[in-house]
């Protein structure tokens, strides 16, 4: 059992995708800490996460120890992923080890959860349950910004938003795996649902779609 859940920065799917995959018992992952980490190696190295050369030979050597660490989490590494995440050689490098944890999830789990932009529509086509959550980017902004201010009190919101403007320019126009949704996806508009009443519809999704298939 596989399930894909994607959607734009900031619109809930992480916290969702972990929440999933704790209730299931199943193996999770977060593919965009695979890019986040590459791009944050690129920019510990002091090279551009554009450059393609550098960010494929970082690429090629991740290992697990590198998703862990919460400097991934910052404005600039999410801002590196975004550029590295549109480098079609870099997606293929990291596309099998997506598709291996999807197929054969660790610790004997029955399933995995993985969330990112591009679950439903590239990595995992086949997945039997994908979800795609959006919200606005003015809503989006608003809770990335409350994440920022606190640890840093001086976050500017008109920062945060311009930066999530671009990264979704980005993600929606890059010729490889664009940021989209799948035709068989639920949709989910989180801008008026908090995380309980998000994961509670997900669920009941995930019920009534298991039960029609038992």
């Amino acid at each position: 059992m596989i399930i894909a859940i994607d959607g734009p920065a900031a619109s809930g799917k992480g916290t969702l995708a972990r929440r999933v995959a704790a209730a299931m018992d199943y193996a999770y992952l977060d593919t965009g800490l695979l890019y986040r980490a590459t791009g944050a190696k690129v920019l510990a190295l002091g090279l551009d996460p554009s450059n393609e050369d550098a960010a494929v030979g970082v690429a090629e050597k991740l290992g697990a120890d590198d998703l862990e660490g919460e400097e991934l989490r910052s404005e600039e590494v999410g801002s590196a992923a975004s550029k590295v995440a549109a480098i079609p050689k870099v997606r293929a490098v990291l596309l099998a080890f997506q598709r291996n944890l999807a197929s054969s999830p660790p610790d004997g789990k029955r399933g995995a959860v993985l969330d990112g932009r591009d679950i439903g529509t590239v990595v995992c086509p086949d997945a039997l349950i994908k979800f795609y959550l959006t919200a606005s980017v003015e809503e989006r902004a608003n809770r990335r910004f409350k994440q920022l201010q606190e640890k840093n009190p001086a976050a500017i919101y008109e920062r945060v938003l311009k930066e999530l403007e671009e990264r979704d320019a980005r993600d929606s126009a890059r010729d490889v795996a664009p940021l989209k949704m799948a035709s068989d996806a639920i949709h989910i508009d989180t801008d008026r649902l908090n995380a309980d009443a998000v994961f509670n519809a997900v669920m009941a999704h995930i019920r009534t779609h298991m039960g029609e298939n038992d």
